[in-house]
This record gives structure tokens, sequence and C-alpha cells, in this order.
């Protein structure tokens, strides 16, 4: 990237960190257990609700539990379950399809980040019938309020119950755009442990990388202020010491419920803190090759934080004592190595792979394009990076025989 284009970047980055103070970030109001939604409901006088989720939490069991647990509100209970992992704009007009046939006039996401993306997406759709999702693709394009939404994460990593943010593949075009509004924050959120315990391991060990991914990225990101860089901190010492358990054992509820904090303060400092070049260009990976995006964050956090180098040995080292990986007697490189030997070593044990045979070498300069395009000049990132840059790091994950 030439100083010209570095020099941009800079500059907007500065002038949306000096703005961050007055925008209009909120925190959802949070509840513990979904026994709390008829509580909501009625406070908010709503009468028809549409449920936003997928099959397989449907399989699960707990839209039942949803369901049981909204009765003694008397609403009209529509039920969208056709979310896809990475959700699509058709999955948001199918939604919205049953949203109006509905007379719905709130929304309950029940899921991982693809149902509560939808969700937001659906909402968007209603505050501005006349608008389709691509048009309102990109950066504050959405500053009509949403019908009332409530969040039910049932994983612990996209942190979509209280960012800004919903990610929406364009299938037609095989890509991922993003959608980022102060309006997407839920009105509510539930942070219930018991929603989340029938999580698979596979799953678990993603979504929980995910939620790290965020914390690393807003904590090295050069817009991180004082209180996101202790939200970071305390989302990676959470994570460090509870995501192994929860991998390993599903049903310990206390490691459960700790990871569900820690995606949630992850999702606040990147909401105000902003993602990276991993972001990017996993979303670029989920839109051409459907790749989960959490999946694509935990095999590409190691290899963007070696390429950094020096530019975050500081800050990982700081990220490594909070871990426990080391005491703070080692050199700043010295403790970033920790750190990345442990994120790896951390994957290796859940079984993330360190690279994808999906990847086709004549995909690579689209996906850049992409990545860059997402990423510059808004991602405050450690290291500036342009498309033909970034495409060095397809290459990197992309395994070869």
């Amino acid at each position: 990237m030439n100083i010209i284009e570095k020099s941009y970047c800079r500059i907007f980055q500065a002038g949306f960190r000096f703005a961050m103070p007055a925008l209009p970030y909120r925190e959802p109001g949070l509840y513990e257990s979904i026994k709390d939604l008829p509580v909501i409901m009625k406070r908010e006088k709503c009468s028809s609700v549409l449920i936003v989720t997928d099959k397989g939490i449907c399989r699960s069991g707990a839209i039942d539990k949803i369901i049981s647990a909204l009765a003694p509100a008397g609403l009209n209970i529509a039920l969208y379950d056709g979310t896809k992992a990475n959700p699509t704009i058709d999955n948001i007009e199918e939604g919205l399809a049953v949203y109006k046939k509905n007379r719905c006039d709130s929304l309950i996401a029940v899921g991982g980040g693809s149902s509560l993306d939808c969700a937001k997406g659906i909402g968007a759709r209603v505050a501005y019938p006349e608008k389709s999702i691509r048009q309102m693709t990109g950066l504050l394009k959405v500053w009509r309020h949403l019908p009332l939404l409530i969040a039910v994460p049932t994983t612990s990593g996209t942190g979509s119950e209280v960012t800004v943010t919903a990610v929406i593949t364009d299938a037609e075009n095989r890509h991922k755009c993003t959608m980022n509004n102060f309006t997407f924050i839920p009105e509510y959120a539930i942070l219930d442990a018991g929603m989340t315990v029938t999580l698979p391991p596979s799953l678990t060990a993603t979504t929980g990388m995910d939620a790290l991914t965020h914390a690393v990225e807003a904590y090295i990101g050069r817009s991180s202020t004082r209180e996101t860089r202790r939200l970071a901190q305390d989302a990676v010492r959470l994570i460090f010491r509870n995501l192994p358990e929860a991998y390993r054992n599903g049903g310990n509820v206390e490691s459960r419920r700790n990871m569900l904090k820690a995606a949630y303060k992850a999702g606040i400092a990147f909401s105000k803190s902003y993602v990276g070049y991993i972001h990017a260009v996993a979303h670029t990976l989920g839109g051409r090759y459907n790749i989960p995006h959490g999946l694509a964050n935990a095999v590409l956090l190691p290899y963007f934080l070696e390429f950094y180098g020096s530019a975050v040995h500081r800050q990982l080292h700081e990220l490594a004592i909070e871990a426990g990986i080391c005491d703070g007697n080692e050199s700043d490189a010295e403790g970033a190595g920790k750190f990345i030997k442990a994120v790896r070593e951390m994957n290796r044990i859940m079984q993330i792979p360190e690279k994808f045979d999906s990847i086709k070498e004549e995909d690579i300069p689209g996906m850049a394009a992409y990545a860059a395009a997402e990423a510059n000049p808004l991602y405050p990132v450690p290291v500036l990076l342009n498309a033909a840059e970034l495409e060095h790091f397809y290459y990197m994950v992309m395994k070869t025989e």
C-alpha cells in the first residue's frame, strides 16, 4: 500500500475514533434465563413474535424450551427455521414473508451469529420495506428503529447479541457483505448457559475461537480505548480458562456461562474498536466456499499475528499475561511468541485444521479485493495492506498436495 493510501486510511480511522464517544452505541438489557421472556414481552406490549433460528437448533429442542417459556405471555408465535450457517439474502426475504404473514411486531433470534444476523436483516427490511438488503449493506445505512429484537445466543462466539454488525451472504455474487448500524444492537440479550450445553464440541471450539479473535483484533487495533482493552483482556482470560473445559465437557454449566460472558465482552470491545483483516479474509472464505466464520477466524488468527510481528508484540505479551501463559518477566517478543504458540496449541487440541483444501488459486485475487474493500479504510489494523498483499494469506492457509 502506498503512502497516500496509508495516510487516507489512518486519517479516516482517527476521525472515526474521535467521533465514537458521540455515536449512539448502547448495550442491550441483560437477562440470564429464558424464563424472563414473558416479562419482557408483556412490558414491550408485544402481540405476535417471529422466532428466527435454524433447523439444527429446532432439532436440539431449544425452540421447544423457548415456546414453553413464552406461554405465559399469550403471544401468537411464528417460526422461521431456514437460516443457513452463513445467512443469505434469500433467508432474510423468506423470514420477512413469515413475519408479514403473521403480522408480527417483534423478533426473537435463537442460535449462533447466523440466526442473530438473519433476524437483524429481517428487522432492517421491516424498517425499510422500500429498500433491498444490497442497498443497505455498508456503514450506517439503517437509521430507522427495527422491531423489538431479543437475542438468545446458543453459541459463545459471535457476540452478535451486543454488536452493531450483521454479516449476510450474497449467494448470487458469492461473497459476504457487512451491515454496520447502531440500530442493530438488540434491545435485550438473554445469556442463558442452559441454552448452550448441547452445542457440539466442534462448534464450541470454533465459536469460542471466534470470540477470541474478536477480543484480540479489538486489542491490537489502533482504535482501542481503555474500556475496550479492559473488556478484551477479560474476554481473553475467560476464554483461556474456560474454552478447553467447555470443549471437553459440554455439560459444565459454569464454563458455558463464562464463555457467554467472554463472547459478550469481546462483542462490545470490537463494536467500539473494530476488527481487522482476519475478519475481512474470513468473510470472503465464508462467502465463496461456505466455510463457517468461526472456523475461518480460528485458522487465520495465528498466521496474521505472526505476520504483524513487532507491531503487536507488546499487546500480545499483555494478553499472554492475562491468559496465564507467561508471568511478565519475558520480553515483549517472547511473550507474543508464547501467545501465538498457545493459540496454535488450543486449535490443535480442539482439532481445528491449519489449512483449507477448498481454496482455489484462481479465486484468490477476487477474494483479496473484497477483503481489502471491506477493511480499508475502516478497520484500524496494526499494519495496513492492500489487496495484492492480502493475497499472501490465502496462499498461507491453502492446502496443497
